[in-house]
């Protein structure tokens, strides 16, 4: 009896990615002079993560757009029911809300800390910020003079905002944009970033969150 030579089929090995995701970071910018200082921030994050991007009305006075990085996306309040046409589909500020892992807001102002505090939601980001999974980390930066940030509303409004578990980036004593000398500048870029990453890293080696 003849037998047949076994046939060797040859299989191309599987690729597997081992390469740890990106964390999806949301940042979000206020009407603040210290908005300037945006563009330097999504440069800062998007070296390490994926980034999108969220402007005011008010804020747009001071990004400078073409200072962003290229692959980050800008969203304003006329993006979001643009994409709307009928029920179905989608809504921008939740769909944003259900990509970001993390949102951060820098800066935040005064305007904005007391719109987040009474629950009003008349922009993209506030609404992005009511419609918040909390279970997932959302810090802010506030920037704003220092009789702002000294006012009595400024402490009831920060007392609001950590009882539904948003996390502070203290502002900085400086030479103010107004010439004042005081308490109320945003905390630089750099130490947003290394605050929030620091944060995330120290949550995963924790075991919890799947963002890496």
């Amino acid at each position: 009896m003849a037998f047949s030579e076994p046939v060797s089929a040859e299989r191309e090995p599987i690729q597997i990615n081992t390469a740890p995701k990106k964390p999806r970071i949301l940042l979000a910018a206020s009407g603040s002079v210290a908005a300037i200082k945006f563009g330097n921030l999504c440069h800062s994050f998007s070296e390490w993560a994926e980034v999108r991007a969220v402007a005011t009305k008010a804020s747009l006075h001071f990004i400078d757009r073409a200072a962003l990085p290229k692959d980050v996306i800008l969203y304003t309040d006329e993006d979001e029911w643009s994409s709307w046409t009928k029920i179905g589909d989608s809504v921008l500020h939740i769909e944003l809300r259900r990509w970001a892992d993390i949102m951060v807001i820098a800066p935040l102002s005064a305007n904005t800390l007391g719109k987040i505090a009474g629950g009003l939601c008349d922009n993209l980001l506030t609404c992005i910020v009511r419609a918040w999974d909390y279970s997932k980390p959302l810090f802010v930066a506030p920037a704003m003079n220092t009789f702002m940030w000294n006012n009595p509303f400024t402490e009831r409004h920060l007392m609001s905002i950590d009882e539904l578990g948003i996390s502070l980036i203290p502002p900085v004593s400086k030479r103010l944009a107004c010439g004042d000398y005081g308490n109320g500048a945003m905390a630089e870029p750099s130490l947003i970033y290394s605050t929030v990453r620091l944060f995330l890293e120290s949550r995963v080696q924790q075991g919890g969150s799947n963002t890496q």
